[in-house]
């Protein structure tokens, strides 16, 4: 697969952003984040879970809520005790899958490409 290389691995890797204009942009991290929020069901969760302070995954979603035209997570409080929680909007649903769905397309489109690089790139140690 052509996807970016994980940590450990070497090799040639994609790694697709789709940018809206200055500071604005759906990318990787931002994804992931989405996709951690739908599993976790909490901002808190999601955030521990990719290695992100609280803050962080906060300001990421914020940038998340404003980039389309609703919001892509919706927050609720918890009670006396916290413990709130998240979820994906139907708006968030759907474009965590077509940002799935162009990462998979973009992969497929130049796999042979990183291929013949992976092949001419020399190997490690």
């Amino acid at each position: 697969m052509a996807s970016a290389p994980k940590p450990g691995h070497s090799g040639p890797g994609l790694r697709l952003r789709v940018v809206f204009g200055p500071e604005r942009f759906l990318g990787p991290g931002k994804a992931n984040l989405l996709e951690h929020i739908a599993t976790e069901r909490s901002l808190t969760a999601a955030a521990k879970a990719m290695g992100l302070s609280y803050r962080r995954g906060w300001a990421l979603l914020n940038d998340l809520n404003t980039l389309f035209d609703g919001p892509l997570v919706e927050t609720r409080k918890g009670g006396q005790g916290g413990g709130g929680s998240a979820e994906l909007t139907p708006l968030g649903r759907e474009v965590l899958e077509r940002y799935r769905r162009m990462q998979q397309a973009a992969e497929a489109a130049v796999a042979a490409d990183l291929a013949w690089m992976q092949a001419h790139t020399p190997t490690d140690g």
